[in-house]
Parts: C-alpha cells; structure tokens; sequence
C-alpha cells in the first residue's frame, strides 16, 4: 500500500490529513511543493487538483482531506488501504 500526500506547511487541512492517517496507523510519503518547488499547474499536473493537500492512494487520486474524510467515515478508506496489504 502506498500513501502520498502533497502538501504545504501553512495548510491546516494538511495537517489535518496526516493526523487522520497518523490516527490510523498508516504510513505515508509526505511531499512538500513548496520545499520541492512543486507549481500548481505542475500539481494539477501531477494528482488533477490544485490546492493542497491531493492525496493519492495506491496511485488513485482520492483528492483533499475532505474527500479522505468521507472515504475513512464510510468505511471506504480501510476497505482502500486492506485490501492492498
């Protein structure tokens, strides 16, 4: 299982997304767009989104932390990350 989350380190719902994961016990690669200078055309390249963060599961873009909040409280996200072990 592969977790990549692109993120900023001004970004609450970053934040908020590694916590949810940290919560759970699964490990991620965090990669920082302004540290790696990482454009939001170039991100948008990247996941097709352009705000921070864009999580990618097992190479499917899942989106931000909204839509990893939806996917752990339908049950979805573990069913995502188990299924992959």
């Amino acid at each position: 299982m592969k977790i990549i989350i692109y993120s900023a380190s001004w970004c609450s719902p970053c934040a908020y997304a590694k916590k949810l994961l940290n919560e759970k016990g699964l490990a991620y690669q965090e990669i920082d767009i302004e540290k790696e200078n990482i454009s939001r055309e170039k991100l948008a390249e990247i996941t097709g989104g352009h705000t921070v963060p864009q999580i990618i599961i097992n190479d499917k873009h899942i989106g931000g932390f909204d839509n990893l909040l939806e996917l752990n409280q339908s049950g979805e996200l573990d069913k995502m990350v188990s299924s992959e072990n």
